[in-house]
């Protein structure tokens, strides 16, 4: 556009959607690992229940790490990567790259947006991030709960195996079970951290806190 330098010119919906579907994905290499453990240490009270066993598997976040590491090799620890990655790109790229978006839906294209209209995106897009995307998370917490048995054989052989086998064992509702509880915490979280730093962001530019 004349008279705009580059640094003004808004990101489209398209390249926000995509640009937080990457970073998303780049994050979640990273920490896949401490993500993995989570799961562990959260499912471990079951899995002595059904395996009658009463001395802890894992504590700890790094000692649950080590132990994986120990019995069942490195490459557990990213048991999943395939369907997190499909997670992070589909459901980051909703919650937080159309949250603008959502935001001038509900201000009807105007600028100024108030605390309860950023309040609604958040919920919004927190909720719709959650509906498209609980089947990739379903099978990412499936492949991290999963322990390879002495044999070498697993329940799941693949991230597209997993999503037939549980379409076909459970229903295409087993893809997306726990998905109002689910709903309802992302619809939450998201509010929290996106108001808070739409809301930081628009002081910072306000008063031109980060300028020289």
């Amino acid at each position: 556009m004349v008279g705009m330098k580059p640094k003004d010119v808004m990101p489209s919906a398209a390249v926000k959607f995509f640009g937080a579907g990457t970073a998303a994905c780049i994050a979640d290499l990273v920490t896949f690992p401490l993500d993995t453990a989570k799961v562990r240490l959260q499912l471990q009270g079951e899995s002595q229940i059904a395996e009658g066993v009463g001395a802890l598997k894992y504590r700890g976040v790094f000692g649950t790490i080590t132990t994986m590491v120990r019995t069942e090799g490195a490459r557990s620890l990213y048991n999943g990567l395939v369907a997190g990655l499909q997670r992070q790109m589909s459901f980051a790229s909703v919650r937080i790259g159309l949250y603008d978006s959502m935001k001038q839906f509900y201000t009807r294209g105007t600028e100024s947006a108030g605390i309860v209209t950023r309040l609604m995106a958040g919920c919004t897009t927190g909720a719709m991030a959650v509906a498209f995307a609980q089947p990739t998370d379903v099978v990412k917490v499936r492949f991290q709960a999963q322990v390879r048995l002495a044999d070498g054989e697993r329940r799941y052989n693949g991230t597209m195996d997993a999503y037939k086998t549980i379409a076909r064992d459970e229903g295409v509702r087993g893809l997306w079970r726990g998905c109002m509880p689910n709903i309802t915490r992302n619809a939450i979280v998201n509010c929290a951290e996106l108001v808070t730093y739409d809301m930081i962001k628009e002081l910072i530019l306000k008063y031109n806190l980060m300028t020289a």
